[in-house]
């Protein structure tokens, strides 16, 4: 167990350290000739939201290409999302495993690791598959989001920034975008816990530090960002609706429940018409 922590922090560690370095890559004021592969990169999503941003409005190019991004990683993130639902739906079973072998001992931590691989390979999960589309996405996310804050588009393109009662190239003074940002973010969280079998403080957790961060982060960043986040973490939530409705899980798992105690009470029965019969 303790070797899928280090490799779980691993990648949570490549992932961040993948961050900061294409956060190092590129700076205020890319332009097409920037120098350097990523500030290209930067520029041509900074490209498609102009072109993309319709009537010359910057709101509508981001609102349109989160959604663009967001649905051409559909199919990882559904990989990522059933991963996870599977993996929650063993917990149980895992911590009986954990209950049966404390790992006290060199021994009974061999013996855990070894119930433990054998039950996923039984349940045909891989604890770690959710972890490879949350990394392949990473760079379109993350490529899109320094666009909007190191491309000038008004002095490049010539292009109004002003989206309803917001500039987006400053912060949003009515806090509605931040607000709603943290809100989404809830609610993708809250979704997501809601079908787990068992809740741990971790995830608890999580569900609440997660909105306060974003919250935080979109009062500090232009409305174009708090935008972004609030279109991104929008479509999470219908992605999570659609591909993993809790209350349907719920309920399909609370059948399943259903149907094992109904077919015990029906041995019950045949067995008891058995012996009186004798």
């Amino acid at each position: 167990m303790k070797k899928k922590k280090i490799k779980r922090i691993s990648l949570a560690g490549a992932a961040a350290l993948g961050l900061l370095i294409l956060s190092a890559c590129s700076k205020p004021g890319v332009t097409s000739s920037s120098n350097g592969l990523w500030n290209q990169i930067v520029f041509w999503f900074a490209q498609i939201i102009h072109w993309l941003s319709f009537g010359g409005s910057i709101g509508l190019g981001i609102i349109l290409i989160t959604i663009i991004i967001r649905a051409a990683l559909m199919p990882l993130m559904s990989l990522q999302i059933k991963s996870s639902q599977k993996t929650q739906e063993l917990q149980p079973q895992i911590k009986a495993l954990q209950a049966k072998f404390p790992g006290k001992d060199m021994e009974s931590r061999r013996l855990l690791q070894d119930a433990t691989q054998k039950l996923y390979a039984e349940n045909k999960v891989n604890p770690y598959a959710g972890c490879l589309p949350v990394l392949v996405q990473l760079p379109f996310l993350w490529a899109l989001y320094q666009a909007l804050i190191n491309v000038d588009f008004v002095r490049i393109w010539n292009v109004p920034t002003n989206f309803f009662w917001l500039d987006l190239t400053v912060k949003d003074p009515t806090y509605v975008l931040p607000i709603l940002a943290a809100l989404f973010t809830f609610l993708s969280s809250y979704l997501m816990m809601k079908s787990a079998p068992e809740r741990n403080s971790m995830t608890l957790s999580m569900t609440i530090i997660m909105p306060i961060f974003i919250l935080i982060m979109a009062l500090n960043f232009s409305a174009g960002v708090a935008l972004y986040w609030v279109v991104s973490n929008a479509f999470q939530v219908f992605q999570t609706m659609l591909i993993a409705n809790p209350w349907k899980i719920i309920a399909a798992r609370d059948a399943k429940t259903q149907a094992v105690l109904d077919k015990e009470k029906s041995r019950e029965r045949a067995f008891r018409k058995a012996t009186k019969k004798k």
